[in-house]
């Protein structure tokens, strides 16, 4: 794709509101291209983000206001953290520094008046780990609460661009999907079958953290880890959702190398509404009659117990054992690999 003329320049800008900052920190580590080369080529003017802009104070507060009554132009609206409506929905838990106005009403107004809007992470989009628990501070995402439609902007909501939040869903957000998405927007690429019933990019949801996962040899013969450092399949007992999650970490590497699974951790479905109380610990597998309640999206649960019936009674003895340790004791070429 060929850099936008200046003229053609597309703003964007990006808010932060009720969470950890960790989706911009993960931004930053976009490559292939990085995020100014995805931006630039993508002929993205970013107008101000929290933590790669100098402009504060009152500058920035007049930039909003430019933006509000419509003397700039604003084409993405990106927010990342949730948004705070307490005490009693008047937005006074978070207010814009150095004005008399709640982030919460600034990011109403500037929703309405992009041509897009965009919410960046879990929190964002669903109202995330900041409305887990009894939710003090009454956060809530754009346009979700949870999975139920609705958030601040309301079920009914779309922008100028005809889309209603675009849904970036991931506690972090992979880079790669914020920047993909962005293209995907400014090349007019991003229309109403672009995203999932929960507003998230099919680039990434059609996918499941199942796929290409370096366990899956494990899995498929239901050769189990029992321990966290083990190397066997995390789902039957440490909690894995991976044959769950929507999203494409274990083929769209992080930091071209990495994702939770190849580090050692359980998937925790972090792209979907209400990941943050799953009832049980995260590395905990519910199970009833001791089959998991959590069992792959699009498996009838009788085949699924036939299945792992036949694949554990031909697991192979390298599996057996390589699934409970935590280094590879036997090889595939050794003698007696037949259960």
């Amino acid at each position: 794709m060929m850099t936008k003329p200046a003229s053609a320049k597309v703003n964007l800008l990006w808010l932060q509101s009720g969470g950890c900052g960790g989706c911009s920190q993960s931004l930053l580590c976009a490559e292939a291209p990085d995020l100014i080369m995805a931006l630039e080529t993508a002929g993205i003017h970013l107008l101000w983000h929290p933590s790669l802009s100098e402009t504060s104070g009152a500058d920035f507060r007049g930039l909003l206001g430019q933006i509000k009554v419509g003397n700039i132009r604003l084409d993405i609206l990106c927010l990342e953290g949730s948004v705070i409506r307490g005490p009693d929905g008047s937005g006074r838990f978070h207010m814009m520094a150095g004005s008399d106005r709640s982030m919460m009403a600034w990011i109403e107004d500037l929703a309405r008046q992009a041509r897009y809007t965009v919410a960046v992470g879990s929190c964002a989009a669903y109202g995330g780990i900041t409305a887990a628990g009894s939710n003090p501070s009454d956060a809530i995402g754009l346009q979700f609460q949870g999975d139920r439609p609705g958030g601040l902007l309301g079920a009914g909501f779309k922008g100028e661009g005809g889309l209603p939040v675009i849904n970036i869903a991931g506690c972090p957000t992979h880079p790669g999907w914020v920047t993909e998405t962005l293209m995907q927007i400014t090349a007019g690429e991003m229309n109403g079958g672009g995203v999932d019933h929960l507003g998230r990019p099919r680039s990434y949801a059609n996918h499941l953290v199942h796929h290409g996962c370096p366990r899956n040899e494990y899995y498929e013969y239901k050769a189990s880890a029992e321990k966290p450092s083990d190397l066997g399949c995390l789902m039957e007992n440490l909690g894995c959702l991976g044959t769950q999650a929507h999203g494409d970490c274990n083929t769209r590497l992080w930091n071209g190398e990495g994702s939770c699974l190849r580090g050692g951790y359980a998937c925790i479905n972090c792209t979907a509404p209400g990941f943050e109380e799953p009832g049980h610990p995260f590395q905990e597998t519910p199970k009833i009659a001791g089959i998991p309640i959590g069992l792959p999206v699009d498996m009838p649960k009788a085949w699924f117990v036939a299945l792992a019936s036949l694949s554990k009674a031909a697991t192979p003895r390298r599996l057996k054992e390589n699934a409970v340790s935590d280094h590879l004791q036997r090889m595939p070429d050794e003698e007696g690999e037949r259960p």
